[in-house]
């Protein structure tokens, strides 16, 4: 974990793929997900994920969950198993890109980046609005910060054509910065987004 940039005082040491599987036989049960969160452990946080119920999970649930985020991996894992199939996810997206907390403002942008990926029916309008939610993060210098913004950023931009090209056009702004936390952003996004494997998958799809 330690190799991975993952900080947990309190880990046991069990694989992601055993939490996984302990989730698939618990089911899901919201009232066991809040009390598997209150341990503070490292392994029930992550496997409260997978048992929770979206549709009770509430935004001041989110909140104080963000809150308690202290590691890049618990805020992903959250955000890409459970928090984008709740009814808030885009509300929280707004909120959070705004807050100041290193592992919160990266729960924005780990969460725009896991709606792009896993809602294949949502129009494109609401990710066209995020695009500026995006340029204003990109100027975070925190490592943990910028790296969610690009992961977003390239999220947003792989859905299809109309969106790559929105994208490309943020990502080129940012790769042009003078400072360097946009220009990494930018640079990274663009490396991906008008690449050659990119583009045909897109053509593909279209």
């Amino acid at each position: 974990m330690a190799r991975y940039g993952i900080a947990a005082p309190k880990a046991f040491g069990v694989s992601v793929s055993m939490i996984q599987q302990l989730g698939k036989r618990l089911g899901r049960d919201h009232d066991l997900a809040l009390a598997l969160w209150d341990t503070g452990w490292y392994e029930a946080r992550m496997l409260s994920a997978f048992v929770d119920e979206p549709d009770r999970v509430t935004a001041g649930q989110m909140d104080r969950w963000a809150r308690d985020f202290d590691n890049w991996a618990v805020c992903d894992h959250l955000c890409f198993h459970l928090f984008d199939r709740t009814p808030h996810a885009w509300r929280k997206i707004e909120q959070w890109s705004r807050r100041r907390e290193e592992f919160v403002k990266r729960a924005a942008f780990a969460l725009l980046a896991s709606v792009a990926l896993h809602d294949k029916s949502a129009p494109d309008a609401p990710f066209v609005r995020s695009l500026r939610l995006i340029e204003a993060a990109a100027a975070d210098e925190r490592n943990f910060v910028k790296k969610g913004v690009s992961w977003a950023l390239r999220s947003v931009g792989r859905r299809n054509r109309a969106l790559n090209a929105a994208a490309v056009e943020v990502a080129k702004r940012l790769a042009a910065s003078a400072d360097a936390a946009p220009r990494w952003v930018g640079k990274d996004a663009l490396r991906d987004l008008a690449g050659p494997k990119v583009q045909r998958k897109l053509a593909a799809r279209a």
